[in-house]
């Protein structure tokens, strides 16, 4: 019988509010609107990833489509896709048109930027020239780093990238460790924001595989490329869950020592929707 996630009072209340704050990354795959609908609650809020290789249309189609069926949705941004202030006014005035009141604002994967935004705080500073309606503006974490950057550059960037947001959807981590050492160490710097811990959720090896060979897209498919020999460590034959990851962040947050703005979970889901939503489930019901 697997260990269960949580056993004391405590831990199960912990484990309840982050379960609650729990959203599910999507990649927008022609057949994904119609299996979100089937398979995923409106009680879940998504993202729905974007890449150089396909443009951002595919992102507006699908987050347009599922907020019309009653979905919270928050569409990738990649700074490096937007050519200039003219069409990122072009492309905000659609987002708002929509009724969509969230993004997820990241640099982005392409080689060459489209124009003048070469990073995700190129875009925040003429997003908040230009003015927006978003109640919610998403940026990203690195608890483990970045292979490209040093890590002092990291920190910088993030501090400078908080005013301007609202929440931190952090990069897959299998540490819980590392992820409460990250979370303490940035809030002590001055950032505070909620923070939402990215992990895989319940994927098979051939899933993996077929989005590490470039059938994905965004952070996703970009994190697999990058970080394949570290990533295979984690996987079983039949598959991953991110029980042990989950389990680890419950007991330490249950401890009371660590002095974070854990909030959530960001589900990197590989679009294998149905698993990931009867694993949801079943946190739910181990918290209850």
């Amino acid at each position: 019988m697997a260990k269960p996630v949580a056993v004391t009072a405590r831990e199960k209340e912990v484990l309840a509010g982050l379960v609650e704050n729990m959203g599910y990354e999507v990649m927008p795959f022609k057949s994904v609107k119609d299996r979100v609908v089937a398979e995923v609650p409106t009680e879940v809020p998504l993202t729905i990833t974007a890449t150089g290789g396909k443009g951002l249309e595919p992102t507006l189609d699908a987050a347009f489509f599922l907020r019309e069926q009653g979905y919270t949705v928050a569409p990738h941004i990649p700074a490096r896709l937007v050519g200039g202030p003219e069409e990122l006014d072009r492309l905000i005035s659609r987002i708002e048109a929509a009724d969509v009141d969230r993004i997820f604002i990241v640099a982005g994967d392409a080689e060459e930027p489209a124009g003048e935004f070469h990073d995700a705080m190129d875009l925040l500073t003429a997003l908040e020239d230009r003015g927006h309606s978003f109640a919610t503006i998403g940026v990203g974490g690195y608890p483990e780093g970045h292979a490209s950057f040093p890590q002092a550059d990291i920190d910088s960037a993030l501090r400078r990238k908080a005013p301007y947001a609202d929440r931190i959807l952090t990069q897959i981590c299998f540490s819980a460790d590392a992820v409460v050492d990250w979370a303490e160490r940035i809030k002590a710097d001055g950032v505070d924001l909620p923070i939402y811990a990215g992990m895989p959720g319940p994927v098979s090896r051939q899933k993996l595989a077929r989005v590490s060979a470039g059938l994905g897209l965004g952070q996703s498919a970009s994190f697999l490329a990058k970080q394949q020999n570290m990533v295979w460590k984690f996987f079983s034959p039949s598959g991953y869950k991110p029980t042990k990851l989950i389990r680890g962040l419950v007991r330490k947050l249950a401890e009371g020592e660590a002095d974070t703005a854990l909030t959530g979970f960001h589900v990197f889901t590989f679009n294998d929707l149905a698993a990931t939503e009867a694993w949801r489930r079943d946190l739910i019901a181990q918290a209850s």
